[in-house]
């Protein structure tokens, strides 16, 4: 019986190992994908009507990271483990904008103090928590 099993094992232990490495590769792969840093990413949305301007994530190493709102600047603390996010923001400047771009800073906040994973998607970085952020690389 012992000979019977050994001899089982032998037959179905290569390929049974191919699969569970092929099984786990897109994890693999995934955990080769890294938090971007040292990049500048600009909201996948249209500028506000009379401007060109969307917001800007300008992420720097260790997490610190810039962003341009639709009216006003905030810095902020990017702390990533594996897929999940939390974003600690500063105080916003003070500039003084139209009220519809003051709400869309606003709004903005929110939705980035309520992000809680990410996921990089080509060059597409997507921020999701009660609303789904999209940043694309900047290729300037």
């Amino acid at each position: 019986m012992k000979f019977r099993t050994a001899r089982w094992a032998r037959r179905f232990a290569g390929p049974l190992v191919g699969l569970i490495l092929a099984a786990g590769a897109p994890a693999a792969i995934a955990a080769e994908r890294n938090f971007p840093e040292d990049t500048t990413l600009l909201l996948d949305a249209k500028p506000m009507k009379g401007s060109k301007r969307v917001p800007i994530l300008q992420i720097e190493s260790k997490g610190e990271a810039l962003i341009d709102l639709w009216c006003n600047r905030v810095a902020a603390q990017l702390v990533v483990v594996a897929d999940t996010i939390t974003i600690l923001l500063g105080t916003p400047t003070a500039q003084r904008c139209d009220p519809e771009r003051m709400q869309a800073d606003e709004d903005l906040v929110t939705a980035l103090q309520e992000v809680s994973t990410w996921q990089l998607e080509n060059d597409l970085l997507i921020l999701q928590g009660e609303r789904t952020l999209r940043f694309r690389i900047s290729t300037n």
